[in-house]
């Protein structure tokens, strides 16, 4: 579930994302301060509208922002109180990582694309088709995971390209919005020592 805060632009609205509508039509049933979106065709909740939510907990931040179990408990008490059997669920795990691609073949329907397994963490590998040019067997970068904001606010979901299963992205400086990033085409290349898993800082993984 991605947790998403502007009150500037859009007022003291919690947004919860919680999957990828996949351009579907969508419903809203509302319920006190509470607005659940779902699919109209087999009813999945795709997201939360969380109405005067500092009058529940307060949050702190602007775009994406991360709670505590505590206020996840507070919200989940208010879904209850408005007759709502789905609880929110916080996964406060990175969502920006290094990774490290240990196998990689060509796609079957693209002459671009690449299916490449990525390794994120101890026995934790994730397929990601990707088509950058600088792709290569060895090479670590920056993964963003399903769950993950971009800077320009896109979202992560796992989904397939063309045909074949995705989950995940690996990023270039330009996407990240590193200072200084390249004009070229491709993902940002890290140490050979970088250890693989480690949660993305800009400070220890950039020197543009």
């Amino acid at each position: 579930m991605i947790y998403t805060y502007n009150k500037e632009q859009v007022g003291d609205v919690l947004m919860v994302i919680v999957a990828d509508d996949q351009g579907q039509p969508v419903a809203v049933e509302k319920k006190g301060k509470i607005a659940r979106v779902f699919q109209v065709d087999g009813g999945q909740t795709v997201a939360w509208n969380i109405f005067e939510v500092s009058s529940l907990i307060d949050v702190e931040g602007n775009g994406q922002v991360f709670l505590s179990d505590e206020k996840i408990a507070k919200l989940n008490q208010e879904l209850t109180s408005q007759g709502f059997t789905e609880v929110l669920v916080n996964d406060l795990s990175p969502k920006f990582v290094v990774g490290e691609i240990v196998a990689m073949e060509a796609h079957p329907d693209s002459d671009h694309l690449n299916i490449c397994q990525v390794a994120i963490g101890q026995d934790q590998i994730v397929q990601i088709v990707a088509g950058a040019p600088n792709a290569a067997k060895g090479l670590k970068t920056i993964v963003a995971l399903p769950g993950a904001m971009m800077p320009k606010g896109s979202l992560i979901f796992p989904g397939s390209l063309r045909g074949v299963a995705s989950h995940g992205m690996m990023c270039s400086p330009r996407e990240l919005a590193l200072p200084n990033a390249p004009e070229k085409r491709g993902i940002i290349e890290l140490a050979p020592s970088t250890p693989v898993g480690q949660a993305f800082d800009a400070k220890i993984h950039w020197q543009g």
